[in-house]
């Protein structure tokens, strides 16, 4: 394995700014200000180059007595990249670590994380048959109690018709006698008669 060539400063120089100069110019609620804006332009002029940064403990020292009391000089470490970055940094101050770059994601985790999402997919496969086992179970139990209510209803119509039928005959015999007495009176009426003469039928017709 071939090691990693670590990209060389093209410029390293420590320069003591004069920003007195500068902010004396501005009014007294903008000196802080005016004292950035000179310190990029001293290091834009001698790095010849316009990408210009200042750190955060230059920046923290600018600032340390408020906007209207900047320091008179500023002692600061200059960097230049291959790229023409210029980085300002305060002299002594504690370098902070670059941020490692993230390594991509072992084919693990992902194999990991197919499993779970299918096992999560079998248990919802599960979940859904037993719903359907209990819709299923529940429609065929509500079945079942229909056709139960539909044979009670039957047999009680059944127990009314027979009720009517043990009825009407009853009534029948009824029916029959009252005929038969009818015909009998029938019968006898014309015996009378004939034992009747001739004279007798005549006043009854008149």
């Amino acid at each position: 394995m071939a090691k990693k060539t670590e990209d060389k400063p093209v410029l390293e120089r420590t320069y003591n700014v004069p920003l007195r100069k500068e902010w004396l110019k501005s009014p007294r609620y903008k000196r802080a200000k005016k004292a950035m804006t000179a310190l990029k332009q001293f290091l834009a002029k001698h790095t010849k180059s316009e990408n210009v940064k200042i750190g955060k403990y230059a920046n923290l020292e600018i600032w340390k007595h408020g906007i209207k009391n900047p320091p008179h000089h500023i002692k600061v470490d200059v960097v230049k990249d291959k790229e023409g970055v210029v980085t300002a940094e305060l002299v002594g101050a504690p370098k902070e670590k670059a941020p490692e770059p993230k390594k991509p994601a072992k084919k693990e985790t992902a194999g990991k994380f197919e499993e779970e999402v299918q096992k999560l997919k079998s248990k919802t496969k599960e979940v859904m048959k037993e719903k359907a086992e209990e819709l299923s179970e529940k429609i065929e139990e509500a079945k079942e109690e229909k056709a139960e209510e539909a044979k009670d209803i039957q047999k009680e119509e059944l127990k009314e018709l027979k009720e009517q039928v043990m009825k009407k005959p009853h009534r029948s015999k009824s029916v029959q006698d009252n005929s038969e007495k009818k015909s009998e009176t029938n019968v006898k009426s014309p015996r009378s008669d004939q034992g009747m003469s001739r004279g007798e039928h005549r006043v009854k017709s008149q």
